[in-house]
């Protein structure tokens, strides 16, 4: 019985690595929508590695002082950690919602493999207000506790996800969206305990002190919630539904609102 909890959960780690990384693990694992439902738990550990791999990186390339440079690297590097899985369903979101047509052309449109000019439009605006932001911290801070700021943002926006995909419907009937379809608000819960966990324990490490610990993690994932819920909302009305394609929209600003956050927040403790 143990064992097979453990083989289960480890299971839905590597599940929630493997769809949303493209971080090498060499394992089998079962994508069923039971296995699925318990990997939506292990999205904000999928979102810590990502995390990690890029404040890491941008640490390193703050050595370099010239923040535009290491700012285009580290987005470079950001957007490589994934291979473009959640920027393609921004753009895909973007050319289908944006196109003024009516809904079943809307989800015809995003699935289509090809990119239009509204895709095109919101990726650039999208990889722009990321890349400032890195500049920004680059400019303005040494600090590894910035750094580590920048490491939560996307646990928090990986835990958007998991909320999105089971408090709304699905908008079609195939596809990712409806892979999960096991998915409860205990996964919800879960993976909301783990984002926390994961965000005190990276502060912490950083050496940021009690209280600003606890008002940085609330800052950065009241961001990523009030922008996923504001985006949900929308493309529920517009779609009647959500699909693979918004989820990994709504990652992208979500993400993109936290990185924000974590700007405002290190001016405001002056890192």
């Amino acid at each position: 019985m143990v064992g097979r909890t453990i083989r289960n959960s480890w299971n839905g780690v590597a599940a929630a690595v493997q769809l949303l990384t493209r971080i090498p693990l060499p394992i089998q694992v079962p994508f069923d929508p039971p296995t699925l439902a318990r990997s939506l738990i292990a999205f904000p550990i999928a979102g810590g590695l990502i995390g990690l791999l890029t404040s890491g990186a941008a640490s390193l390339l703050d050595w370099l002082n010239m923040p535009l440079l290491a700012a285009a690297l580290a987005l470079g590097w950001w957007i490589a950690l994934t291979g473009g899985l959640h920027l393609d369903g921004w753009m895909d979101t973007a050319d289908g919602v944006l196109s003024g047509r009516p809904r079943e052309q809307m989800l015809d449109i995003m699935k289509d493999s090809r990119v239009g000019a509204m895709g095109v439009i919101a990726a650039v605006v999208l990889l722009l207000v990321k890349f400032a932001a890195l500049v920004t911290l680059f400019e303005r801070t040494d600090s590894s506790i910035a750094w580590m700021m920048l490491a939560i943002g996307p646990v928090w926006s990986r835990w958007w996800m998991t909320a999105a995909i089971a408090m709304w419907p699905n908008a079609r009937e195939g596809g990712m969206g409806a892979m999960f379809r096991a998915a409860k608000l205990r996964h919800v819960l879960g993976a909301a305990i783990a984002a926390a966990l994961i965000s005190v324990l990276l502060l912490c490490s950083a050496g940021l002190d009690g209280t600003k610990v606890w008002i940085t993690m609330i800052v950065i994932a009241a961001a990523a919630a009030l922008t996923g819920t504001a985006l949900a909302v929308w493309l529920n009305g517009k779609l009647g539904g959500l699909t693979g394609d918004t989820y990994g929209a709504m990652n992208e600003a979500a993400e993109a609102a936290c990185l924000v956050a974590v700007c405002v927040l290190s001016k405001v403790w002056l890192f």
